[in-house]
């Protein structure tokens, strides 16, 4: 598996969006855009892009209420945490943008692509991963907002060692993240009929308890391009077993 990068901070762009610069080899025109998971920081997710920057420029977003936005306030909706993002640095000068978002990162990436695309900002690619549909969202149950709901929601996911949420400095940083970003959820409605220009690219888990293929099919009604699905072995956070062979398959599409 590649090594982890050092993460830069570009030029013109907030300084909570962290960049991995491209490899030289099989550069291609424009960057990825990487959207963590619930609760994720910009730099839990530097493994998977070092592996996205073999074939460009990477850049992270970090969410509010975690590392270097502690500070910052939670975003109401995830229509507004997109915004934010978005207007976090001159994205059009790096495009065609691919977007890779994994959990709840995939609607936050999707919003983000609805903004951009709003904007005339070329959004080449969607790739979702382990993440419901946008116009499923809504008719999933509440997600948990208390502490002792978070962390009991946190270990059935999975991807959190169990000796890191016995932590009790860790666990209250890692809720504090989490309930944010939770509350912007619960608060999120698409309808079926929404959809960007942009296609969509699925990755998904054969045993994902959460959000199981036929879930992730439900995304093909939100573009208006082509749609494609993969499955992987393993659970919600199969990537963490599969970074390459998922980053091999982002570079190559183009």
């Amino acid at each position: 598996m590649t090594s982890d990068p050092v993460l830069s901070v570009p030029t013109e762009f907030a300084s909570w969006i962290k960049r991995v610069s491209g490899g030289s080899a099989r550069r291609r025109a424009g960057a990825t855009v990487v959207f963590p998971h619930a609760g994720a920081s910009a730099a839990s997710y530097r493994s998977v892009a070092a592996a996205l920057a073999l074939g460009g420029d990477t850049y992270i977003v970090q969410y509010p209420q975690r590392a270097d936005r502690l500070s910052h306030p939670a975003p109401d909706t995830v229509h507004d945490l997109a915004r934010g993002l978005f207007d976090a640095g001159p994205w059009s000068r790096v495009a065609p943008l691919r977007l890779f978002g994994h959990s709840m990162g995939a609607v936050v990436a999707f919003e983000f692509a609805r903004i951009a695309e709003s904007h005339d900002t070329a959004v080449q690619r969607l790739w979702v991963s382990a993440g419901p549909a946008p116009s499923a969202v809504a008719t999933m149950p509440q997600l948990p907002t208390s502490d002792d709901g978070l962390l009991a929601d946190i270990a059935d996911l999975g991807g959190t060692d169990p000796e890191l949420l016995a932590d009790e400095e860790f666990a209250e940083l890692l809720t504090t993240a989490v309930r944010a970003d939770y509350q912007a959820i619960n608060r999120y409605e698409c309808a079926p009929c929404v959809r960007i220009r942009a296609d969509i690219r699925v990755l998904g888990a054969r045993d994902d308890h959460r959000v199981d293929p036929a879930a992730l099919r439900l995304w093909e009604n939100h573009t208006a391009g082509d749609f494609e699905l993969f499955l992987y072995d393993g659970g919600h956070f199969y990537l963490n077993e599969h970074i390459d062979a998922v980053a091999e398959r982002v570079n190559a599409d183009v």
